[in-house]
């Protein structure tokens, strides 16, 4: 397997891409750089391939120009990558801290699930999670049945994974980090380690805090349709999640 590690860092995120290249150095990877989309910069008029009317119904909120800028930029990334000969790619955000066995680890967590077509290295939690095989370095490989897991800081992905994805969700709909783990919508096969591979740094999100997600949370009864379409995402994902 031929894997490259490509890194989401805005123009103006100088001081991360500095300590993540030091990271990097020490431990004698090669990092490919892919310039962010800043969200903030594209006037909400502006923004392309977005629905914000099924955003805004299935999230409940009005959309953070960060959240756009995210779902942009992993798109970005997977076309970049599409346009290599490599069979496989670790997509990582600017705030991870990587370690001696990050890659081995992943190739690794590849191998042992050999139709995956991505492999999440890194949530913030994996409640209710169903194992399917375990890497040669013990790392356990599998799917949640409660989510979302939160964070896509960390994924690996392979062609087919990278051409399904670019083919379904093209359209923003969701955040990027629930909708790479809705599988049962993007047909892509989805997995995730039970323990993270790599680590991020805490309070380091560019795109917002919980005030201001909260600040753009519609009153509740706003949000009827929104639980409604919860509950089915709930049930959906508990399907998948028991499948092989």
């Amino acid at each position: 397997m031929s894997i490259s590690i490509y890194v989401i860092n805005l123009d103006r995120s100088t001081d991360r891409w500095n300590a993540l290249s030091d990271q990097a150095k020490t431990l004698q990877f090669d990092l490919v750089r892919i310039a962010g989309v800043d969200g903030r910069e594209i006037p909400a008029e502006q923004r392309t391939a977005c629905d914000e009317r099924a955003f805004r119904r299935n999230n409940g909120r009005t959309m953070l120009p960060g959240e756009y800028g995210c779902y942009r930029s992993h798109l970005k990334v997977l076309a970049a990558f599409l346009e290599t000969g490599k069979d496989a790619c670790i997509i990582v955000e600017d705030d991870v801290i990587l370690s001696a066995d990050f890659v081995t680890r992943a190739e690794a967590a590849l191998a042992a699930v050999p139709g995956a077509d991505v492999i999440k290295l890194f949530n913030h939690r994996t409640v209710g999670f169903r194992p399917v095989a375990v890497s040669a370095f013990g790392d356990e490989i599998g799917r949640a049945t409660h989510g979302p897991q939160g964070s896509a800081a960390c994924y690996a992905v392979t062609r087919m994974g990278a051409l399904k994805l670019l083919k379904t969700i093209g359209v923003m709909r969701f955040p990027w980090d629930i909708e790479l783990e809705r599988g049962w919508a993007s047909r892509a096969r989805i997995y995730t380690t039970r323990k993270n591979v790599a680590d991020v740094k805490e309070g380091s999100s560019n795109i917002g805090t919980r005030s201001v997600y909260k600040e753009t949370k519609f009153p509740w009864w706003r949000r009827l349709p929104t639980y409604a379409i919860r509950i089915v995402e709930t049930a959906r994902r508990v399907s998948y999640a028991l499948k092989k």
